[in-house]
């Protein structure tokens, strides 16, 4: 999840995902359900290294918050463990009244942790509020086929659609724009810091926040007013325990201090864990793409260089995507966890093709300097062209450091390109790259949901969350007909296309796909019915 956007959505592309769902599991298999009637015996403590930015669904459009966020939140729409299958949540029931109306009814007397009234009031200033926020670092993208909200009682909320028949709105509302927030407590035109919503105790999920220090540690305890699809937590008490560096993630879980380790592990670590019999290695099915960002207006002859010219860009973009070795990242940095990523769309989702395989290298998947050199050449550059190239060290896992060296290693190959790799902690790094601070950088995405769009909205349509200035109106058009297509062939060729007329832009460079992976004690149930295809990581199913 790093984020966004256009039309709203329903399940389409679930089938192929599901099938991964099946498959992509080794390790114990615990079984236990958040609708269990007693609590265990817990408590559970989780470590990770994906810190949050904010707690606010305003603010914040990366994993690390989506997590917690999953926890203290309500939503209208959700999936149970196993699926990703949107049905009611705090609902009672939700569908499309017409084409352009997507009509919600709550159950009654649902109310948040201070004591508040949670009603239709609090859904229908939710989606104003992440609209007329719209955050940079938000989600408030994902809602642009959203023409306004009515709540014309306190149990029924009405979503008028500027398209029709959007294929995708059911999952957005599962989604980091999803959950709802109370009214009496959040600023409907700012968003909230951290401390005061702790303290206002503004949760209505299946947990709320007893104590928060941010990025070190929170404590969930179970929500006894919660009414929702995921039922009750296994486990009363949760602790979430942040960590800088993964070493001490992986000491940690090893020696049981920890019962859950979830992102991110370096892959020799998860290699290393997956011979331990003390712990058990969970994977999930694999939504999660890494990927280079372009900056269509800071890059080498982009438009806002001195030397702007937009064939000589391109020609940069293409040779660097000649010469990434990909099959070489996936086994010597990350050890086969994830795999090469030759398209926009992952394997597994409706419409998945690999354009840039045929497209660039040797047209098999492996590089090629002599494609790289002529189309530097062709293009009247003289060579070395610098690029300055930044990467994060901490929220997409220790061995990016790896990863990044050995990408600088594979564009300096044959004196093309002189690489200045730099690193920015996360905080710092998820708001510089939207300011045109990187020319091109790094980023991975966690999707929201299951479905081929979260992969084309997000980055390719005008206000896209990239914020990288890449517009090509073929495309946006494209994505906004798949988005509506009810018509399962004619949209998976839609989307097959997109990814045909974005290869040749080359907006961004994909690199690798991998699994979901979790490491836990071998006493820890439920991990594998977390690690599901709707991509959520739920507390409430873990117990001991």
């Amino acid at each position: 999840m790093a984020k966004t956007r256009t039309a709203v959505r329903s399940a389409i592309a679930l089938a192929g995902v599901s099938l991964l769902a099946l498959t992509a599991c080794t390790g114990p298999s615990g079984g236990t359900s958040s609708g269990n009637s007693a609590a265990a015996s817990g408590p559970i403590t989780v470590g990770t290294t994906d810190k949050v930015t904010f707690l606010d669904p305003a603010g914040s459009y990366d994993n690390g918050s989506f997590m917690v966020m999953n926890q203290i939140y309500p939503f209208l729409l959700n999936s149970k463990p196993g699926s990703a299958e949107p049905q009611p949540d705090i609902a009672t029931s939700a569908s499309f009244t017409s084409p352009t109306e997507y009509t919600v009814k709550l159950k009654s007397g649902l109310k948040w942790a201070n004591g508040d009234t949670l009603d239709s009031a609090d859904v229908k200033f939710s989606f104003d509020r992440q609209v007329k926020i719209n955050d940079p670092n938000g989600p408030a993208s994902l809602l642009e086929n959203l023409a306004s909200v009515d709540a014309p009682d306190p149990s029924t909320v009405v979503f008028h659609l500027k398209q029709g028949n959007d294929q995708t709105f059911p999952q957005v509302l599962t989604g980091p724009v999803g959950p709802i927030v109370d009214h009496k407590v959040f600023p409907a035109d700012k968003v909230m810091n951290d401390e005061d919503i702790v303290s206002k105790k503004a949760f209505a999920g299946p947990y709320t926040i007893s104590s928060y220090q941010k990025n070190q540690l929170v404590s969930f305890k179970a929500n006894s007013d919660y009414q929702g699809l995921l039922g009750k937590p296994a486990t009363d008490t949760v602790n979430l325990k942040y960590y800088s560096d993964s070493n001490n993630l992986k000491l940690d879980v090893q020696q049981g201090n920890i019962d859950v380790a979830w992102r991110s592990l370096a892959a020799t670590d998860v290699d290393s864990l997956s011979k331990d019999s003390k712990v058990a290695v969970h994977k999930g099915p694999g939504g999660e793409i890494r990927y280079i960002v372009f900056n269509f207006d800071t890059m080498p002859y982009g438009a806002k260089a001195p030397d702007a010219d937009p064939a000589k860009s391109l020609a940069v973009r293409q040779a660097m995507a000649d010469l990434v070795d990909r099959e070489a990242i996936a086994s010597q940095v990350y050890k086969g966890t994830y795999t090469p990523l030759y398209s926009y769309v992952p394997d597994g989702f409706l419409g998945a093709a690999t354009p840039l395989k045929a497209m660039y290298g040797d047209g098999n998947g492996k590089p090629s300097a002599d494609k790289a050199k002529k189309a530097l050449t062709d293009a009247g550059i003289t060579t070395p062209v610098t690029l300055n190239l930044q990467y994060n060290p901490d929220h997409y896992g220790k061995s990016s450091g790896d990863e990044y060296a050995l990408v600088k290693q594979q564009l300096e190959a044959g004196g093309l390109f002189k690489v200045n790799l730099q690193s920015t902690e996360w905080v710092t790094y998820s708001k510089d790259r939207t300011k045109d601070v990187y020319p091109m950088y790094q980023l991975g995405w966690f999707p929201d949901f299951s479905d081929s769009d979260n992969y084309l909205t997000p980055f390719f349509t005008a206000n896209n969350f990239l914020k990288n200035h890449y517009s090509n109106k073929t495309v946006q058009d494209l994505i906004s007909k798949e988005a509506t297509n009810p018509d399962k062939n004619s949209r998976a060729q839609q989307i097959g296309q997109i990814q045909d007329d974005v290869a040749k832009d080359l907006s961004t460079l994909p690199l690798l796909q991998g699994a979901q992976v979790a490491v836990a004690g071998t006493s820890v149930k439920g991990v594998d019915s977390t690690l599901d295809p709707s991509f959520k990581f739920r507390l409430g199913v873990l117990s001991k």
